[in-house]
């Protein structure tokens, strides 16, 4: 079964799965840690995570899935998707950053 978009064509369910699976393991894995430093109790730290890593899922599966238009398939430029690689690891070591922040 594949998803279908907003058009009623079926994607690729990779890349949602993707996101929301990694989502899933970094949420899961640091997201109670993180919250204890903070003072908060675990019980409150896990649901706390699950609810992040299922907004993520809900944001990936309306990007990926949702507004997917298959017909615009075709080969990106490499400077393109270098800058988007570039910009995508700036943006993650500044949250990586940020979020180490209160862990000092």
């Amino acid at each position: 079964m594949r998803p279908r978009n907003r058009h009623g064509e079926p994607v690729d369910p990779v890349p949602f799965l993707v996101v929301s699976g990694v989502a899933l393991l970094l949420c899961v894995s640091f997201g109670p840690l993180y919250c204890a430093a903070f003072g908060l109790d675990f019980s409150v730290g896990v649901p706390l995570s699950l609810a992040v890593a299922a907004g993520v899922a809900v944001v990936s599966y309306h990007r990926y899935v949702w507004t997917t238009d298959p017909e615009l398939r075709g080969e990106v430029p490499v400077d393109a998707r270098f800058r988007r690689l570039l910009y995508g690891g700036l943006v993650l070591a500044l949250v990586f950053a940020l979020l180490s922040i209160p862990l000092l």
